[in-house]
């Protein structure tokens, strides 16, 4: 009797096992397509947003970095919970959804919650959170991408010598959490180095803010910053991957953080090409460009 017990547990680890391997074996992508068709942004927006609203979400901002296409940012109490769990959990309190003409269609799009919780190594994995954005704006496919499992996701990077999520930019350091917020919040609202406030999002029982912010050079020669800029050169695919945008600040504590450019953009497009037409070769500035207009931003001190 005891032998068939054992028997009968190991057959059940066994298959649970196999069940923990074939999860693992799943590829995710870093985007949703929830629908595409005729009509316009403006109009495509409205309905967006009504529908994020009634199943759950807050919208917290929205903007349009060029024509032809405008960026709507969620959070709810799951992501907002799930962010306080995490070790600068602020970086994933949000979600991103887009909606963008190309061609004679209008696709929404939004960010995989189950991908970006694995890439920013989140404490929960939010399916929860994915079941209801496919509620409320559908699910023709996942893009984005071949595909990277769960466990490559934690422990992502393009490649040897480039950042991981663990390795953020630091771009300020203050003397408080106050002082480091109102810094930010001076900075963006001036415009200083080109950059502006789409939205900001406390997280509850911690001192950590994250704030979502528009990128746009003043001269040509600020191009490399500049988000229109460098979505031109990467985002040229017949599904756009405009939910990319914003890029994001975190303040924990004293300090300002910033995911760097090579992990932020890698972890949208980690299937780009390093050389070549539309690689990013071709926005091989861009990353110290960021940094630095994100310095500026936090109140920091540049490098000499």
């Amino acid at each position: 009797m005891n032998f068939l017990k054992n028997l009968l547990a190991l057959g059940a680890a066994c298959l649970i096992a196999q069940g923990a391997a074939f999860a693992d074996d799943v590829l995710l992508k870093p985007f949703i397509l929830g629908s595409k068709g005729p009509g316009t942004v403006a109009e495509k927006t409205e309905a967006t947003k009504a529908a994020l609203t009634a199943n759950g979400f807050t919208v917290v901002g929205s903007y349009s970095p060029y024509p032809n296409a405008t960026v709507v940012v969620v959070t709810n109490d799951a992501l907002k919970a799930n962010a306080a769990k995490s070790e600068l959990g602020a970086f994933g309190a949000m979600q991103r959804v887009s909606i963008t003409k190309h061609g004679d269609e209008v696709q929404v799009a939004y960010t995989n919650p189950v991908y970006m919780a694995n890439a920013y190594r989140m404490a929960g994995d939010l399916k929860g959170v994915a079941a209801n954005l496919e509620k409320a704006l559908g699910n023709v496919e996942a893009f984005g991408a071949k595909g990277l499992t769960a466990g490559k996701l934690r422990k992502y990077h393009y490649m040897i010598g480039m950042e991981y999520f663990d390795e953020p930019s630091v771009l300020a350091e203050h003397k408080s959490y106050e002082e480091a917020v109102s810094a930010a919040e001076a900075n963006l609202a001036a415009g200083k180095g080109g950059v502006t406030k789409v939205y900001r999002i406390d997280i509850p029982g911690k001192q950590e803010t994250v704030i979502g912010v528009a990128m746009k050079g003043k001269t040509p020669e600020d191009k490399n910053m500049d988000d229109k800029y460098i979505m031109s050169e990467i985002d040229f695919k017949d599904i756009r991957s405009t939910p990319h945008l914003p890029y994001e600040i975190v303040i924990s504590g004293n300090k300002t953080y910033a995911l760097y450019a090579r992990f932020r953009i890698a972890t949208s497009f980690p299937d780009l090409s390093m050389m070549g037409a539309n690689s990013f070769m071709n926005i091989m500035s861009a990353p110290e460009a960021i940094r630095k207009a994100l310095v500026v931003t936090a109140g920091g001190k540049l490098d000499e």
